[in-house]
C-alpha cells in the first residue's frame, strides 16, 4: 500500500511572526495616579484634622490647639525581571522573527505582573472594608453591592469617580443583573454586551487568580498579601504607583556561546495615601 509523509504536502505559513499569546487587560493605570519620574521616594505630607466648636456669641472662648504634620512616603521597593537566552542559530534560522516575538511576550509578562502587584497592593493597603451578601456577585446581589460602595463616599467631594475591580468569574452575575435592569439599560446590554458602568461606578474585569494570598514570594516581592477571595473598589486617582523609566530592555552578548541574553525589568513602588485610605475598599466575597 502506498503512503505519503506529512512533510510531502504543500504548506502555507500563517505568519512571519511566532504566534503570540492573548494579552491580559491592564487596569492599574486606569485607576491609580502613575508617577514615572526617576525618584526613589515620593513624599506626601498631611496635617491633623482640626475640630470646630460652636458656642453662643456672648460666652465665646477659645484655646489654640496644637497640630501635627506627618510625611507619608511612597518608596520604590520592588523590581520586576524577566530574561531569556536565544542562540544565534535559533534567531537566524527560525522562520519567524524570534527576537521580536520573545521581546513582545516578555514585555506583556512584566506589564501583567506589575498590574497584578498594584491591584493586590490596593486591596491590601486600603482600610475601607465591605462584605458582599452571601453569594458574592450573583445577579441578585450586584445592585446592593454597587449601591453600598457608592454610599461609602456619599457626602464627600469626589472628582475621579468610582471604580470596582472584579475577576472574570464574577462577570456572569453582573451581566445577568445588567440584562434585567430596566428596558433601555437591558436592551443596551442585550444588544451590545457588557456595560462597564453601573450607577456611575466603572467596572473593570481582570483574570481569575489576580487577587491572591502571598508572602514575599516571586509574585508579591517584598510585600505580604491576604487577598484570596477579595476584590477592590475605590476612588480613581487617590493612590499612586511609581514606575521610574517604565520598562527597561537590555540585550547582552554572552561569553562562551553564540547568542544573546535578553532581559527586561521595571522598578515599582506603591502607596495608598494615608489621608484617603478609607476610600479604597477591600471587598470580601461571601
Amino acid at each position: 500500500m502506498n503512503t505519503i509523509a506529512d512533510t510531502a504536502y504543500r504548506a502555507k505559513w500563517f505568519s512571519t511572526m511566532l504566534q503570540e499569546s492573548l494579552k491580559y487587560t491592564l487596569v492599574a493605570e486606569k485607576i491609580c495616579a502613575v508617577d514615572r519620574t526617576e525618584n526613589m521616594f515620593i513624599w506626601n505630607p498631611f496635617g491633623s484634622v482640626p475640630t470646630t466648636v460652636v458656642q453662643a456669641i456672648a460666652t465665646v472662648t477659645y484655646t489654640p490647639a496644637a497640630y501635627t504634620a506627618t510625611v507619608d512616603t511612597l518608596t520604590i521597593s520592588d523590581v520586576f525581571v524577566v530574561s531569556e537566552q536565544i542562540y544565534d542559530f535559533e534567531r537566524l534560522l527560525a522562520i519567524g522573527d524570534l527576537l521580536t516575538s520573545r521581546r513582545s511576550e516578555m514585555e506583556a509578562s512584566v506589564k501583567r505582573m506589575i498590574d497584578k502587584w498594584v491591584l493586590n497592593e490596593l486591596c491590601e493597603r486600603g482600610t475601607g472594608t465591605y462584605d458582599t451578601p452571601v453569594g458574592g456577585f450573583a445577579a441578585a446581589n450586584v445592585g446592593e453591592i454597587v449601591a453600598s460602595l457608592v454610599s461609602k463616599s456619599a457626602g464627600f467631594e469626589i472628582e475621579g469617580g468610582w471604580y470596582l475591580v472584579i475577576e472574570q468569574t464574577d462577570l456572569p452575575g453582573v451581566l445577568l443583573y445588567e440584562s434585567l435592569s430596566g428596558f433601555n439599560y437591558a436592551d443596551t446590554v442585550l444588544n451590545n454586551g457588557f456595560v462597564r458602568n453601573i450607577m456611575g461606578v466603572d467596572i473593570y474585569v481582570v483574570a481569575s487568580g489576580t487577587f491572591v494570598d502571598a508572602a514575599q514570594t516571586g509574585t508579591s516581592g517584598s510585600k505580604t498579601w491576604t487577598n484570596a477571595g477579595h476584590r477592590v473598589a475605590g476612588i480613581k486617582g487617590i493612590a499612586t504607583y511609581a514606575a521610574p523609566r517604565g520598562i527597561v530592555y537590555n540585550e547582552k552578548t554572552i561569553t562562551g556561546y553564540l547568542g544573546v541574553e535578553i532581559e527586561m525589568h521595571g522598578f515599582v513602588g506603591f502607596n495608598a495615601w494615608y489621608a484617603k485610605r478609607t476610600m479604597t475598599i477591600d471587598i470580601t466575597v461571601k
